[in-house]
This record gives structure tokens, sequence and C-alpha cells, in this order.
């Protein structure tokens, strides 16, 4: 929802957007953690429409300012990529 109402505000041809998120237990990288799983999240986003490469970018970090996105990162590991 953000990616759209960014793009229509800008008047970008976005024409659909999807996205698909897969979720995974992993274990914590850093030392405090003591062995401890985390969740993680693959987020695959597609993007229609007649849109530019830097246009496509920028989207791309905008998906990343998503209210959700942000509650969800505090705690987690998202990791964002364009399909």
């Amino acid at each position: 929802m953000t990616i759209r109402m960014y793009a229509r505000r800008k008047g970008w041809p976005l024409d659909h957007v999807s996205v698909d998120v897969s979720h995974n237990k992993v274990h914590a990288q850093d030392a405090a953690s003591k062995g401890d799983k985390i969740d993680s999240f693959r987020r695959e986003i597609t993007l229609e429409g007649e849109l530019s490469e830097e246009q496509r970018t920028k989207l791309l970090e905008i998906a990343d300012k998503c209210p959700v996105h942000r509650t969800l990162e505090r705690a987690n590991h998202i990791e964002t990529v364009l399909a």
C-alpha cells in the first residue's frame, strides 16, 4: 500500500504490485543471543508497469519505510529483493 500511494503521488506508471513473503527461524548472529533463533523474513516485490530503473529502485526504498516493515524490523531480520 505504501508503494502504491507513493507511485500515485509521483504520477508514476505503476500498474500492479505484488509481494511474496517467506518466513524462517534462523540462528541469531550476535554473541549475546547464545544460540537463540530469530524470525527472518524474505520479501520479494514485483512491480508491474513502465517504470524506469531509478523509479523501481526508489519504490524498493519506499517499501522499507512502510509502518509494518519498520515494526517487524525492530526484532527480526528482513531481506527485500526486487523480482
